[in-house]
This record gives C-alpha cells, structure tokens and sequence, in this order.
C-alpha cells in the first residue's frame, strides 16, 4: 500500500500541476470558460460572470499549489480534503455538462488537449478513484524534504505563479495552443484533409402504417415504406472531423470577405470582440499605429462582434482610418487574449500578435 499511494501520489501531483499550468498560462480562456458554465442556460449563475476571471485565477493557482503540496507531503490533511473538493465539483460539472450536453469542451488542460464531455467525466472518474487512494493510504504520506526547504519551495512556487500570471494578463499566453498562433496560415486551418472522417448520424423515421405507429432507423437514405410519414428524428452518433478554424469570417453589409482578405499580402487585423469591455483609451495608440501600417502599404482592418452603432462611433471618436467588420465573438476571443489586439498577416499567415500593451512592438517592413 506504502509503494502505491507513493506512486500514485507522484501522478496526481504531477497531473494537477500540468492541468493548473495550462490554464494558468491562459487564465482569459479559462475565465471565457467559466462564463459559459455561469451562463443562464448552464449553472444559472450569472451573478458569478464579472468575477470569472477571478475565479479563474484562483482556481488555476491552486490547482498548481496543491499538486505541489501533494507531492512534497506538506500539511497531507488539508491537501487531501482540498484535493477530494475539487474533484467532486469537477466531476460534477462534466458530468453535468456531459449528460446535458451543455459546454462541449470543459477546459480542463485549456487549448493544449481537447476533451470530449463523457471524456472529461471519464477523466475525473479515475482521478477521484486516485484520490481516495490517496486519502485511504494517507498515514503513509510524510514530507520529502525539512520545513525550511519545503517552505521555501512553496514560497518561490506560489510567487512565481502570481509572477507568470501577472505576465500573461498583461502581454499574451506564452505557449499558444490555439490555430491562430503565429506562424499558422489561418486558411490552412480551414481546410478538411482528403479522407478525413465525416459525422454520422441515426435517423428514426416515424410512418403510420395501417393505423400502427413504426420507427424505421437509418443512417441517412430515406426508408421505403408503405405507410403515411409522420416525423423524423436525427442524432450524431459519430462526430466527423472539425479543422481546427472554424465559424470564421470576416462580414461586411451580410457578405463574407475573408477568402480575400486572407489573400492580402500585408493585412493589419484590429481585433475588439466587445467594444463594451474593451480598454478603449488604447484605441489611441492603435489609431497611431495603424496610421504607421497604413503608411507602410498595408491593408487595415478592424474585427469585432459589436454591432455597426458602436463600431461607428468608436471611429469617429479616435479618427481611426479604416472600417469595422463583423466576426463571431468567439472566434475572436479565441484569435487573440487582448479586447483589442492586433495581428499582422502575410496572406492569411500570422506573421505577429500582440497584446494592446506590446503594440509599439510591432514592425512594418
């Protein structure tokens, strides 16, 4: 028992630090994630949504110092317990999302590893197993170095997770998961590889036949059947491949312009998925460095999710020189971590990305 909660120890340590880790590396997307499960169609708490990327952050920092003091033995009671209540409310919420088939991806490892649902739940199913292990063979648990180094340890542990996340928040992920990183050509994402594997889908078709109800089940041709057709019900039971960019566009007046956009040799995309919760005096500095883009041959446009009032009066109101297109919210968040940022493309390739603290950084050749 002594060699196995030590064994298992070290995993779920270890686990809990890398999931922390990944989140904390991008606390925004998680904070993005939290809002979906406060939302009204979800947990019902849209009280808790101004605070998700508080949340967010305190989750992401313990997460990371539990598993470290896991792994070093420090205070095994209360590391236990605080292991156990977070795993119960994380199994809970995928299993939660699983059966009703509310948030589709739980952000436990953020953009790095994609989990279905049931896979998530699956996922902390067997971590909690792991854990009451732990809690079972907890007499054998002891600290694997003195006090003074372990507190040292812990000290440099949490500050340095304060330090990266004040860094992330301030800047952009250092390690970016997401098919908009630079060096992805965004069109190439787009695109579904030859022989890739397409959704399949149970259809139940309804027929009165002679006064008696029949369910026919088909995966897509059309029963023969010698009744009258009453309804039909369809079900997914394969998801087929998804490119990793998807629900991307670039709208103007309903018509999408991003197959020639992406064309464009030297394009400045001005990202704002919210103008309401954007940091509106940097548009000052975008309108200076969008004048310098302009001057230097370059094409300049402006994405966001907001509609036409606000865009309009956010370009009369810093005299920006170029024009708003309309671009799903999502995909936005998901294309840059900054309300607003700016990306530099070379047909439709990411050639830079920034945060709006790092717009001065830019270079225009």
């Amino acid at each position: 028992m002594k060699y196995l909660v030590g064994v298992v120890r070290i995993f779920v340590g270890v686990l809990f630090i890398i999931s922390g880790f990944i989140k904390l590396n991008d606390p925004v997307g998680f904070s993005f994630k939290l809002e979906e499960y406060f939302s009204q169609g979800v947990l019902d708490l849209p009280f808790l949504t101004p605070f998700a990327l508080t949340i967010s952050i305190l989750v992401v920092i313990a997460e990371v110092m539990v598993g470290i003091m896991l792994i070093l033995g420090y205070k095994r009671k209360i590391t236990i317990w605080t292991l156990i209540a977070m795993i119960v409310f994380f199994t809970f919420l995928t299993f939660y999302s699983a059966y009703f088939n509310k948030v589709t991806d739980c952000g436990c490892f953020g953009d790095a590893i994609k989990l279905t649902p049931w896979e998530s739940f699956t996922k902390d199913v067997v971590l909690l197993v792991l854990i009451l292990i732990i809690y079972a063979g907890r007499k054998f648990i002891t600290p694997l170095v003195n006090s003074k180094i372990l507190m040292t340890v812990l000290a440099a542990s949490f500050f340095a997770c304060i330090g990266y996340v004040y860094y992330v928040l301030n800047h952009l992920p250092v390690i970016d998961f997401r098919p908009y990183e630079i060096g992805k050509n965004i069109e190439e994402g787009m695109n579904t590889p030859e022989g890739a594997p397409k959704a399949i889908f149970e259809y139940r078709w309804k027929f009165n036949v002679n006064g008696t109800e029949e369910i026919h089940i088909t995966t897509g041709d059309y029963p023969t059947v010698d009744g009258e057709f009453i309804d039909v019900e369809t079900e997914e039971i394969q998801a087929g491949y998804e490119p990793p960019v998807h629900d991307f566009t670039i709208e103007q007046e309903g018509e999408d312009f991003a197959a020639s956009l992406l064309q464009e040799p030297k394009l400045v995309m001005v990202i704002a998925y919210d103008l309401r919760k954007s940091n509106l005096e940097e548009f000052q500095n975008v309108k200076s460095i969008t004048d310098k883009a302009l001057k230097a041959g370059y094409k300049v446009i402006g994405m966001s999710a907001s509609g036409p009032d606000q865009t309009d009066t956010l370009t009369k109101a810093y005299d920006l020189d170029f024009d708003f297109y309309f671009t799903d919210e999502t995909t936005l968040k998901t294309i840059v971590r900054s309300n607003p940022g700016v990306l530099v493309l070379e047909k439709g390739t990411v050639k830079q990305k920034v945060h709006y603290n790092d717009l001065e950084t830019l270079i225009f050749n």
